[in-house]
Order: structure tokens, then C-alpha cells, then sequence
């Protein structure tokens, strides 16, 4: 029975991939998290979990060196380029230190057995890409330059390029998953869930549809889709290497407005709002995914009305909850 470590288990992600590993039965996985992004409620109870601030080497050190396992998702993270504009220094702190953090401790590990020999799946972002996305180059392929445009980019960079370094030089197995938009169930601050809500609202109370840029493009994925794809990276990546996991198809965002019409059975009124406007954006968000399926044979299968219907569903049971 292996065992797996998942940092930020409380995120909509690690929520998911507790569940699907939970669904295998055949590994002894715990969860850790810090100001979880989800109900608790929805994992606690149900799963191995415990508190843990990546922030702190030696809180990690204890958590390695007594758990020892053999596959860590080290998802755990300040997630939200609107939170890194306002507070750069946590989104560094959270995101650079705590990856140095991880590996760190599994040096450390090793330095008492030689024959452990983990394999660490680090949770890039698509946000690296940046400036480099746009309507001539994309999708973008792994080996595009980054130019972030945000903190939050910049320290999803230094994330990548630490997981590489710590494989060229300490030999410390490890996989950037660049993760393209991704949402679904328990999933916050995004154009998904936020219309969900929003939607929802609406449905109880009437009202219109509050919006900010419609005009952008995103290749969305669901969670389901995209925690196949870690899971399938962790068997059978290549140590050092980069893939993007992306959905095959960028949506333009004013079309997913069409989507929720149809889910809900109602028109939805616009009312567009400066506030949700970012400072700069990027106008495609859209990646190869060649790598990933040439290495591991994944596959998206989750339709992007399917995603729409599954998010507005569970708000709205949020709401009658």
C-alpha cells in the first residue's frame, strides 16, 4: 500500500484527488491543509487530515520524515492573482518557500535512508505563460518562454524552475504539472464558480448578472479530468519534466453566459460591474496538451456543459443547505 501526501487538501483540487484515491482504496493518504479554500466540512470526517503551514521547514521536515511517502501532490498554495497584486510578499512566501520547504525535507529524509525515493508532482500554473499567450502562438507549448503578469505568475515560475533544479542536482524525482483553468465542485474565485453563484442567487432571488471581461478566451477543464491527469502524471512522467494540462478546447467567456442559461432554464440579465475587471489580463488562456497525452495516454472527458451543470448543482445545494 502506498503512501501519498497531499499539501492544500483542503483546495477544491486536493479536495477531489482525496476523494478519487479514497475511491481506489489501495493507498494510506493524508491530506494536509491551512485556511482551507472549501468547506471543511465536505472532507473532514471522511479522510486522514491534519493541520500543516508549508511556511515552516521544520513543521514539513516532521510531516515527511514520520509519513515517508512515496508520492507527494504538493498542491498547497496562495492560488489567487488578485490576492497576489494586494499582498506579494504571502503569495511569495506561501508559494516559493514552501516548495523549498518540501523538498527540503525529503533531503533530509534521505539523508537517513538512502533508498528513499519519492516522487514530488508540484502544481504549476499556466499563469507562468503570461505575456507569451496570445491569438498567434497558442496553444502554448511547454518550452515557451514565461513572462508572468502577476506575482502570483512570478511565483508559480519559481516553483517550476525549483522542482527542476532539485532533480538536476539532488536527484529528488519531480513533475511540473502546468495546470491550465480548472474548475468544478467546491471551487472559488473563478468565472465558473462566480457565475455559479451568482446564477444561483438568481434563481432565488431575481436579479441580474454581474460580469467583468466577457471577451477573453479559456481553455477550462474539470477537476475530474484534470486530477485523472496528476494521478496518471505520478505513474508514468518523466522525472524533471514539464506538461501542461489543459483542456483541448478555449472558450470564449461570454459563451459560457449561453451555458448557464440553458442550465438554469432561464435568460440571465447582464449587468456589467468595473469592479471585476483585473489590471491586466490575458486575452487567451490556451495550452498544447501533446506531452501529457503522448506520455500517459490521458484523455479529456468531461464536456464543458457537463462542468456548468455539476457547478451550478452544487451551489445551489450550497444555498438550500
Amino acid at each position: 500500500m502506498a503512501r501519498i501526501l497531499i499539501t492544500g487538501a483542503a483546495g477544491m483540487i486536493g479536495s477531489h484527488l482525496l476523494e478519487m484515491l479514497a475511491e481506489r482504496g489501495e493507498h494510506d493518504v493524508l491530506g494536509t491543509y491551512f485556511r482551507p479554500t472549501i468547506h471543511l466540512g465536505d472532507i473532514a470526517g471522511r479522510f486522514k487530515l491534519a493541520e500543516l503551514d508549508v511556511r515552516y521547514g521544520e513543521m514539513v521536515r516532521r510531516c515527511i520524515d514520520q509519513h515517508r511517502p512515496a508520492y507527494v501532490y504538493h498542491l498547497a498554495a496562495q492560488s489567487l492573482p488578485t490576492v497576489s497584486w494586494a499582498n506579494p510578499w504571502e503569495t511569495m512566501d506561501v508559494n516559493i518557500q514552501g516548495t523549498v520547504n518540501i523538498f527540503e525535507a525529503v533531503k533530509n529524509a534521505r539523508a537517513t535512508d538512502a533508498s528513499y525515493d519519492p516522487m514530488v508532482i508540484v502544481a504549476c500554473s499556466s499563469a507562468q505563460y503570461g505575456a507569451s499567450l496570445n491569438a498567434t502562438n497558442t496553444p502554448v507549448g511547454e518550452d515557451v518562454t514565461p513572462l508572468p503578469l502577476h506575482p502570483y505568475g512570478v511565483s508559480k515560475v519559481a516553483q517550476d524552475l525549483l522542482a527542476h533544479q532539485y532533480w538536476c542536482n539532488d536527484g529528488i524525482r519531480s513533475i511540473r504539472a502546468r495546470i491550465f483553468n480548472c474548475t468544478g465542485p467546491r471551487k472559488r474565485d473563478d468565472v465558473v464558480s462566480d457565475f455559479a453563484a451568482r446564477v444561483a442567487s438568481i434563481m432565488h432571488t431575481g436579479g441580474t448578472l454581474r460580469v467583468g471581461n466577457v471577451k477573453t478566451r479559456r481553455a477550462i477543464i474539470d477537476v475530474y479530468d484534470l486530477v485523472q491527469a496528476l494521478l496518471l502524471l505520478a505513474e508514468h512522467g518523466e522525472p524533471g519534466e514539464a506538461y501542461n494540462i489543459c483542456s483541448d478546447t478555449a472558450h470564449l467567456i461570454g459563451d459560457l453566459i449561453g451555458l448557464f442559461e440553458q442550465a438554469a432554464g432561464r435568460p440571465l440579465p447582464l449587468q456589467p460591474d468595473p469592479t471585476l475587471f483585473r489590471p491586466s489580463d490575458e486575452a487567451i488562456i490556451f495550452g498544447r496538451n501533446d506531452r501529457l497525452k503522448q506520455r500517459t495516454g490521458w484523455r479529456q472527458n468531461v464536456p464543458i456543459e457537463q462542468t456548468v451543470r455539476r457547478v451550478l448543482d452544487y451551489e445551489l445545494l450550497r444555498r438550500a443547505a
